[in-house]
This record gives structure tokens, sequence and C-alpha cells, in this order.
């Protein structure tokens, strides 16, 4: 018999970057007692990875729980880059309802319908959170109206319309009903997700069926799977069936070594939990995320659907420089190969394939950001590799036609700006879809534009409009092949001798482009050393010295005046370097080359390549 877990409610916060997602969480935890009164407790406590503190994004949805009332709230934060649109998909699937957090003064943005639309198809109650309306261009009165157009739009149910609104500010620590409400604390939030949100309901008495939606690892248990107790009773040490929606030959029996809940920021291992609670299981090594762990008395999987394939991908490869070996501690194609390997283990979007080299992996993800994450996280780990450009996945239909990735683009920019855009996109195979203006002086761009046409277009973006653009983008499925499309209009300068740099020849390098080198690097031939604003690649020596005469002598080389070199982070150099170049990735460089170093070999290539 099915029962309601009234002590309990499943939330997910769901959101477009930036909207205050992970702020929200840290306020709902103080005040729900979870820290002590003394304790220091860092800000956006959530983010618990280096880079997302670093940058300020989320990039795993994370588990806690809060106790209000005798209420137990389990909340799963989630990230809103449509890069890792994956983790949002499956975790969606343990919660019964969503807290939908927009910006009072951007409102709803495109990853806003993007988590919305797979909350909506699931069924889930909704709570919409106007969030930082303490900012002195907030227009919470409006954004209720375009959230509200947002949910026509994708044909929400009568009561997905009728959802509540809470108002609120994160960072102040507030949340109200009305705009009018004076500003005390987070409890109005709290007592609509208790109103609001369906109580999860199973039967206890059943035979027990828990769905797999988020793997974690850890060094010392092994794989950590969590997902919520549809029906039955989970035991430490039960006998238990793997099942898998999509696999129907899957059935492997499994024992439960470990159980954890979740309270505030720790698991708290348990002897058992109930229909409606969500857990953690470790002790089982053959678990992935869509198994369904059974009764072995009845073993029904649950369906999931099947995580978003990704669009782009780019080969990770032993890196073969002169300068191989000298700086990272893991260099072996064995040590790269189970390191990505071992990525699968909790990231569902990432595909990994073995290529026809032993030292080359061909590694897919959802967009440049995903694999970017993981490039940055390997590189500190000791890590040392080289990787290709990003690539599209190309597909055929069923006529045999050629289809690429699409997005949608959907850019702010000041007026001044939008005609060198619309210029840019265009020339890009981007086709313009609407242009609107909005507050400020800023013109909303929608663009429909190919995944392609934005590898190595962020950095130009951010150049052409002076910092104040906003760009944001969603995969809009697959559209025929727009034809082709050059990626660089400027060239490269490169390094035609291995050595050291030398301030007298980088001197006359810089007459040619930009470098992205100093004085004191080492540096080898084929090594892609600045940018020449003209399209053909120069070679030049920056290993030269001045030849010394006794009428000079080479204290003259004082006087010469060196351009500050570029600096180049992780992703300006993906952005950067085109389809016959790599970028070396060591734990404390990154160093653009030419794929072919020895000149006379590149030449050949490329004579073969244009005839």
């Amino acid at each position: 018999m099915n029962i309601k877990r009234e002590d309990v409610r499943n939330i997910a916060i769901i959101a477009h970057v930036d909207h205050g997602k992970t702020t929200l969480v840290d306020n709902l935890l103080k005040q729900s007692g979870v820290f002590r009164e003394n304790q220091a407790v860092e800000e956006r406590v959530m983010d618990s990875n280096d880079i997302e503190r670093e940058r300020g994004i989320t990039i795993l949805s994370k588990n806690t729980a809060v106790f209000y009332k005798d209420k137990k709230i389990n909340i799963i934060d989630t990230p809103g880059h449509a890069d890792f649109g994956g983790e949002v998909e499956r975790v969606l699937k343990m919660v019964n309802g969503v807290i939908l957090v927009v910006d009072a003064f951007e409102g709803p943005m495109p990853q806003t319908k993007f988590v919305l639309q797979k909350a909506l198809e699931l069924d889930l109650s909704v709570i919409v959170c106007i969030n930082k309306i303490d900012r002195p261009e907030a227009r919470p009165e409006e954004v209720i109206d375009e959230v509200l157009e947002l949910l026509m739009d994708l044909d929400a149910s009568d009561q997905q319309l009728d959802c509540p609104f809470v108002f609120a500010s994160a960072k102040a620590g507030f949340a109200k009903r009305n705009l009018e409400d004076p500003e005390v604390d987070m409890s109005p939030l709290f007592e609509t997700i208790i109103e609001s949100i369906p109580a999860p309901e199973g039967d206890p008495d059943a035979h027990t069926q828990m769905l797999i939606s988020t793997i974690d690892y850890n060094e010392y248990v092994g794989r950590i799977g969590i997902g919520k107790i549809d029906n039955g009773v989970v035991k430490v040490n039960q006998e238990c069936v793997i099942v898998n929606h999509h696999d129907p030959d899957k059935m492997r029996r499994v024992k439960i070594s470990k159980l954890y809940q979740f309270e505030g920021l720790n698991r708290k291992e348990v002897s058992e939990a109930t229909v409606g609670d969500i857990v953690a299981v470790s002790g089982i090594t053959e678990l992935h995320i869509g198994d369904t762990l059974c009764s072995p008395e009845d073993p029904v999987a649950i369906p999931f659907q099947k995580i978003s394939e990704p669009t782009i991908a780019m080969d990770f490869m032993v890196n073969d420089s002169p300068l191989a070996g000298t700086e990272g501690h893991y260099v072996t194609s064995r040590h790269i190969r189970d390191r990505l390997f071992r990525e699968l283990n909790t990231d569902v979007s990432l595909r990994v394939e073995e290529t026809d080299s032993p030292d080359c992996f061909k590694v897919s993800g959802r967009g440049e950001l995903h694999l970017s994450v993981l490039i940055e996280n390997m590189r500190r780990e000791g890590f040392e590799f080289a990787v290709s450009k990003a690539e599209v996945l190309y597909r055929y239909n069923e006529r045999n036609q050629k289809q690429e990735p699409m997005e949608l683009a959907y850019i702010d920019v000041p007026e001044e700006f939008t005609r060198t855009i619309i210029q840019k996109l265009t020339s890009r195979k981007g086709e313009l879809q609407g242009m609107s203006p909005t507050n400020g002086g800023y013109t909303r761009l929608e663009f429909s534009i190919p995944s392609r046409g934005l590898i190595g277009y962020r950095g130009e973006f951010l150049t052409d409009t002076k910092g104040n653009g906003i760009m944001n983008t969603i995969f809009d499925g697959y559209g025929p092949y727009k034809g082709d499309l050059s990626y660089r209009k400027t060239g490269s300068l490169i390094a035609y001798e291995s050595g050291e740099a030398i301030t007298y020849g980088l001197f006359n390098a810089q007459e040619r482009g930009t470098l992205f080198i100093g004085p004191g690097e080492k540096v080898y031939g084929g090594m892609v050393i600045g940018q020449n604003p003209k399209s053909e690649d120069i070679e030049v020596n920056v290993c030269k010295t001045k030849k010394l005469t006794n009428t000079r002598s080479s204290s003259a080389d004082e006087a010469l005046k060196l351009v500050p070199k570029k600096q180049m982070s992780l992703e300006q150099c993906l952005d950067f370097i085109d389809t016959d170049e790599l970028l070396e990735v060591t734990p404390s460089s990154l160093r653009i080359r030419k794929k072919i170093l020895d000149p006379m070999l590149r030449k050949r290539a490329s004579f073969k390549k244009n005839a």
C-alpha cells in the first residue's frame, strides 16, 4: 500500500548560470541550524571543488539535507551551464519538485528554459524564486510576467502555471511571499516548500526499488551510488539485483555493504532507510547511473531517460614534444588512459574511445567548458599530455545527409556593438532570429548557429564588446551541415630553433605580431610563440643573440624595450589553436605547437592538403 512520507521533502534547485542557486542553498543551510553559532563557514559552501570555487560555477550536482519544523528537506544544488546539463537531467529523477531561481534583473535566460523544460517533462511541482530583489536595477514584477510567459511557451499544465512565487535575496538571507512584506529570514521559502512540494510516496512493504541517479567516487570505498528509494526498504548487508531499463540483459547480484543518509554537508551512516529517502550506498563495484537496485524476488527496472549525447570531441595524447616529461608526474599512455576511464565513473556525459594509436584517446563531451574543466583537473593532478583542437561530432540522417550540432546563442550587448557582432556571427554561419532592446541601453540578439561556429569565438567576443557583452548558448539539436568554415583569420609565429628565448630575438620578433612568451622561456622548433595578424604562419628565431664586436657591447641590449607578453589562459589557448596545432598541457606550462614540428615536413603536408 502506498504511503506518503509527510516528514520528508525532496527538491532540486535549478537556474541559469549565476542566478544565485548555490548562495541560496548556503542560507537555507545556515538558517536551518546546520552550522554551530560560532562556526566559520565559507561562501558558496556547496562548491567544494577548487575549480568551482575559482570560477564561481557549479560543475557537479551536490546533495545536502536540512531540517525545518520536524521535516527533513533533501536539497540538490545543480549546475547552470549547458555543458553540465547531463548532471541536471538525471538528478531530477530523485525529487518531487524544484525551486526555479530567476535573477530579478536578467529574468529567464536560455538555461532557465532548458532546466525548466526538463522539470515540466517529469511533471514536477515548481516554486519560482525571484532572487536578487535588492539589486538597484531589479524589476521583479516584469520578471514574473516573463516567467509565466515561459511556462506557457513550454506547455505547462494549469497546476504548474499556478505555481507559487517567492521573492528573495539569497545574499542578504531573506525571502518573502509578497514584495511589500518585511525582510526577515528564509522561513517564507521553507514554508512554501513544505506546502507546495508533494511528499514522496511509495510502498514500504513492497520489494525494494531504488534508481541510481548520481555516482560519486572515493579512493577508500570506491563507487558510491546516490538515489531515491521508490519502494520497499534498503538495509545494510541486503542482497540486491542490479537491472537497467536501457539494458534488459543486465542482471547482477550484489550486496550493500554501507548505507548513508545526508545531514547538512555530511553523510551519516545508517542501518536502513525507507521510501522517499535519498541515500548513498557503497560496496558495489559495477554500479552505473540509470541502474535500479531491486529485491532478487521481483527485479523491475525504473525507466530512466537517456543522457544527451556529446556534441564535441578532442584528442588527448601522450606529449611527444622536445620538452616532454620534464614537468609532469604522469606522462605515459597508461597513466592518461586510466585517468580518463576513471572520469567516466562520475561523468555520464563524457565518452572516451581508444583510437588506432595506443598513445591517443578520443574524448567527447557536451562543450568546450566541459572538456576544459577535465583538462584543468588533470593538469592539477600532475598529468602531462597534449590535446587537439575541439571538433564537432557530425551525424548522418536516414537519407545519408550530413548533420551538425546547432546552438541557440542569446547575446546581450550595448547598442554600439550590435553591427560588429551580427557581422562576426553571420560570417561563422549564424542566422539572426530576433533582435530586441533590453534595459540599460543593451540589445538582445538571438542567433541560430552551428556549434563549430562558436569554437574559439568567446575570447574574440569579449574583445569586440570591450568586456561588456554577455553570451549564453544552449544546444538546439542537429541541423543540416552549413558548409565549410575557417576557424582563424590570423597566423602563428613559430619558433625556428630550440633553446632559450633571448631579449634581442624577441625584440625582433615582436614587430611581426603579439608574443605569448617572454625572455628566459624554453622554446623548441615548431612551437607557436605568438600570433601573426596576417593569415600566414611565420618562422622567427627568438634564440638569436647579437653578434658582439669590439665597438658594440652586450649592455646595449638593456635599452631594448619588450612589449609585455600576452598571458594565455587554458580557455584562450583552446580557442586559439588551429586544426594543425596541439596544446601541450603540463602542471606548470601551456605551450601551443604545430602537430608537425619539422618545417620541411610541415610544408610538404600543407601542399598535399591543398593539392
